[in-house]
Parts: structure tokens; sequence; C-alpha cells
């Protein structure tokens, strides 16, 4: 019993400091924020990435549910209107989820590197069934999902209890995204991908601390 109150202390704690100080804060932080030894916190979780995924493992699985219900959808629109808005929403609610949402999934030959890379294929079979249903612009390419949520992490790093302001960000964006008469062609598309987000995880320097 007394382990599984650590555990969920070091992932409440996880959260907040998380929250505060982005995702590369000192695990002695984390501790303390506990109440628990770091000895203790490694018992529980063996390395940062552990306790990064342990913390916001509820909201990645969010958003592996939204992209499946997006695919499986009856309107591809719709599906992805749902799964931009989902992703936005986490954002906003857990201010260190966007950088852990980049960093979940390393770039190795690993499990989770795989279960991103399939969800890279999802999302784009995604786009690619709005755009023949005629509601997404022809244009829209993959990596303009990340260019929208850098945005989207900027204005709620800057304005984090502003949820207003990311309502009419992501409703701009989406409205911006539709397909119509209206629309301009868009310079070639950025090689930005999810993983290669240079997001800034101290929202008050816009640099990582140090790590422990």
């Amino acid at each position: 019993m007394d382990a599984r109150r650590n555990r969920e202390r070091i992932l409440v704690a996880a959260r907040a400091v998380f929250a505060e100080h982005g995702i590369d804060a000192p695990m002695a932080t984390v501790a303390r924020r506990a109440g628990v030894g770091v000895a203790t916190l490694y018992r529980h979780f063996p390395t940062r990435d552990a306790v990064v995924r342990g913390a916001f493992a509820q909201q990645m699985e969010t958003c592996a549910r939204a992209l499946t219900e997006a695919l499986a959808a009856p309107d591809p629109w719709q599906g992805f209107q749902q799964l931009v808005e989902t992703v936005c929403t986490l954002q906003r609610e857990e201010r260190g989820f966007p950088a852990a949402f980049v960093a979940a999934f390393p770039e190795s030959p690993s499990e989770h590197a795989q279960s991103w890379q399939r969800a890279e294929r999802d999302f784009t079979t995604l786009v690619r069934r709005a755009q023949a249903s005629g509601a997404l612009r022809a244009d829209f390419h993959p990596s303009d999902l990340a260019v929208a949520l850098l945005a989207h992490c900027g204005l709620v790093t800057a304005l984090p209890d502003d949820g207003a302001a990311s309502r009419r960000l992501v409703a701009y964006l989406l409205q911006s995204f539709r397909a119509g008469t209206a629309n301009k062609p868009l310079p070639p598309p950025t090689a930005l991908t999810l993983r290669s987000l240079p997001i800034a995880t101290d929202s008050s320097q816009g640099q990582r601390p140090p790590r422990a």
C-alpha cells in the first residue's frame, strides 16, 4: 500500500514540477515535491523517460484513442477536427504535456518508437481521407500539424489561464485547414516533425533547466 501511495505521489509531483520547470527538471525536485527520497523515486521509475511517460500516461492514451476514433469516423473531416481539438485541449489543461508529447517516443528501435511511427502513418492516412472528401485543403501537409501544435503551445505557455484565447486560436487554425475557394497557395511544407518540435520547457526563460 505504501509503495502504491508513493508511486502516485511521485506522478502527481512530477506533473506539477514539469508544468513549472519543464520535463528536464531535476528528479531531486520531483522527489522533494512528492515527499520521498530520490532512491525511492528511482525504485519506481528507473529513468527520467519512465517518469515522464508515467506522469502523462493517461494523456498519451487519450491522444492514441482520439486518433483511433478519428480514423473510424464516418466523416474524415469531423475525425480530423476532433483529433486536433483533443490534443490542443490536453496542451491547455496539462502545462507539462506539450513537451512530454514530443519526447514520449525517442528515435530508437524500441516499442515506443514503433508506436510513434504507427501514429504518424495513421495521421497521414486520416489527412488523405479528409482531402479525398474535399473538406481538408489539398495542400495541407502532415507536418502542418506540428506547426499548429507549436503555435498553440506558445500561446498556452504565455497565457496558461486563458482558455478563450486557446479555443479561438484552435478555431482559426481549423478554419484555415478547410478547403475553400478562397484558399491561396501555401509556401512549401516544413521539414518539421512532431518529434523535432523545439518546444521550450521552461515557460519563464524559454530554455531547459539543467538536469540533475
